[in-house]
């Protein structure tokens, strides 16, 4: 058990199945009171038997504290009751996990606008208004308190599409580069507030991922089990990872990568003002020597 995480009042979006219900009741078991929300929809956005209710159902048994919030992270005034809903059923606000998320595959050149704004919508939007409404509470209440260090965790969800690009994940991969973007403003500005705000991408069997990973078992024990992902987002919730912030962390089975930021590869300097005959005349050449897409922008994960 970590300490410090006893008491504490968390928010988790998109928590009745998958990833957030791991994080939920993993939050849960270190104490934490929660609100986990769901808006009911299935991927494809038909609603469906909300499971928030029995993710509570199932944390109060266990003996720990959480109710149920059904609203659209993506709607501004959903996502502001959303964290007042935790203020005032428990007094405060500590932790963020923003985890929601739909998916509309397709190629770039078959892709509505419909299954561009919809993802972009949930993800993007969910984030930033969930995080919006956060940072303003504990904003608010740093100058109220100005002599007392704020506490304020937001983990946000992104994943390894925002590296790779998947050929059919353009809306996906945009959004979830957009939300490592978001991660990074956010911990610059709330430092000075005692907040901090990191961004993970996991590998994990979920809705989401049906038939894209493979069911990998070990005596009872499967790598793409979301409850693999669960610890690192209750480490970075807590006082533990107090000096931990604006990081991004690939992480599934036993492994954790934490990415650095991408760096130059090769930087050419031309004695005079470029032409675009020099330009080619530099560029050209080196390319020549690379494999396209395969030498393109790549974070390597060591994987």
């Amino acid at each position: 058990m970590l300490d410090g995480l006893e008491g504490k009042v968390g928010v988790v979006t998109g928590a009745g199945r998958g990833l957030g219900r791991a994080e939920a009741i993993e939050l849960a078991r270190h104490g934490m009171r929660l609100v986990v929300n769901d808006f009911g929809r299935s991927l494809h956005g038909e609603q469906e038997d909300n499971p928030a209710d029995a993710l509570v159902a199932d944390i109060k048994e266990s003996g720990g504290e959480a109710v149920a919030n059904y609203g659209d992270v993506a709607d501004w005034n959903d996502a502001q009751a959303l964290i007042r809903q935790a203020v005032d059923t428990y007094g405060s606000l500590d932790v963020l996990v923003n985890n929601a998320g739909i998916i509309r595959d397709r190629t770039i050149f078959n892709m509505s606008e419909e299954e561009w704004d919809s993802v972009i919508r949930t993800h993007l939007k969910g984030h930033f208004c969930m995080s919006r409404h956060a940072t303003a509470y504990w904003r608010d209440k740093a100058k109220a308190s100005p002599d007392e260090r704020t506490y304020g965790r937001i983990v946000n969800t992104s994943s390894e599409a925002f590296l790779s690009g998947p050929p059919g994940q353009p809306n996906y991969s945009a959004a979830k580069a957009g939300i490592v973007q978001i991660t990074l403003s956010t911990a610059q500005v709330m430092a000075k507030y005692g907040v901090t705000a990191n961004a993970i991408a996991p590998r994990a069997a979920t809705r989401m991922t049906d038939g894209v990973l493979p069911d990998i078992e070990e005596d009872g024990w499967h790598l793409f089990a979301p409850e693999n992902v669960s610890p690192l987002v209750a480490y970075l919730a807590s006082p533990e990872a107090e000096r931990v912030s604006g990081q991004v962390f690939v992480v599934y089975g036993k492994m954790i990568t934490v990415l650095k930021a991408p760096g130059d590869d090769e930087r050419f300097d031309a004695e005079q003002p470029w032409t675009s005959k020099t330009v080619a005349e530099v560029l050209t050449p080196f390319f020549e020597t690379r494999e396209p897409i395969a030498d393109g922008f790549r974070v390597s994960l060591g994987a």
